[in-house]
């Protein structure tokens, strides 16, 4: 069976719908719903959603696909016009800021408490962070991120947003968070940035924690060494200013710890409370001990729901 991921084009919402997808055993295809830029539109054939002045989707899905998972509030607008308009049932993840009647299904996390007869309310945001695919990265990268060393401590950065801030300022101050450990634990420290770490950050790191030791691996595609930190660090230390890193890292079976940052957001900060009441995460990295956890992922549960609530023709 197929499915269209209808989102706008991010990476965090394109692995959320991918991972929900592929765990509940459908192919799929991704759709970018997009903002009507004056210079984008004139080059690409759009179809106008009434309901969202500006929205476009400049795609047209494949007679094959049985569903539509919709990510994201633009998405949720486009996701719940494309199937009214084709007959077919629509999972949104994350809040649709829309009417929920327009959904057979929406996963939600608990920190936005949404309710409603067709609600589901996960711990952890969807991703493809699954057992197979990290003993595939773990034979890939084992020798590159772990270079014979004891322990590794593997960090994931992210980056300023609208309510966090990673910049110089902030990267001084984690450079000699992670420098403590490192010096306590006797660990390989590997970082791996994301497409919104500053430049201006990323070389603090570099020249903070690369004489000690640390290394700073960037890449894309098949290259990117993300999935490789996740499998062969021994720690994780990620920044919290993103709950898709935050969930795929507490989805491996390694103890995670929380790097603070600048800034506020009540739901992110309710998604960390959820985490530590989980036994998942801690916040500092003098109390994470080197030692196997239980993973915590609800995207199973969610690619479960799909199956219980919709009933899919095989037909093409």
């Amino acid at each position: 069976m197929h499915a269209a991921i209808i989102a706008e084009d991010f990476a965090g919402m394109r692995s959320q719908g991918r991972g929900l997808a592929e765990r509940a055993g459908f192919s799929w295809a991704f759709h970018p719903a997009v903002i009507n830029r004056e210079k984008l539109v004139s080059r690409l054939p759009v179809r106008f959603w009434p309901h969202s002045p500006g929205l476009f989707a400049p795609f047209s899905l494949s007679s094959a696909t049985r569903l539509i998972i919709s990510v994201g509030g633009k998405g949720a607008v486009a996701g719940a016009a494309l199937g009214k308009r084709h007959g077919l049932p629509v999972v949104q993840i994350q809040h649709p800021r829309a009417r929920l009647s327009s959904f057979a299904l929406v996963v939600a996390s608990q920190h936005d408490r949404l309710v409603g007869p067709n609600v589901l309310s996960v711990r952890t945001a969807m991703h493809d962070v699954t057992p197979a695919r990290l003993d595939q990265a773990a034979g890939s990268w084992k020798e590159r991120i772990r270079a014979g060393a004891d322990r590794v401590l593997g960090v994931l950065l992210g980056g300023s947003n609208g309510r966090y801030r990673l910049e110089e300022a902030e990267a001084v101050a984690l450079s000699e968070e992670l420098a403590g450990s490192m010096r306590l634990t006797g660990a390989r420290c590997v970082l791996t940035p994301s497409r919104r770490t500053s430049h201006q950050a990323l070389a603090v790191f570099r020249e903070r924690l690369v004489p000690l030791g640390a290394v700073v691996m960037e890449g894309d595609g098949e290259d990117n060494p993300y999935m490789g930190v996740l499998a062969c660090s021994d720690v994780l230390a990620v920044t919290q200013d993103s709950v898709s890193m935050m969930s795929e890292a507490v989805a491996t079976d390694r103890p995670v710890c929380i790097l603070r940052l600048k800034g506020r957001s009540s739901r992110l900060e309710q998604f960390v409370t959820i985490l530590e009441k989980e036994g998942r995460v801690q916040s500092s990295l003098r109390d994470v001990t080197f030692m196997p956890c239980e993973r915590l992922d609800d995207t199973s549960r969610a690619a479960d729901e799909i199956h219980h609530r919709i009933q899919f023709s095989q037909e093409g």
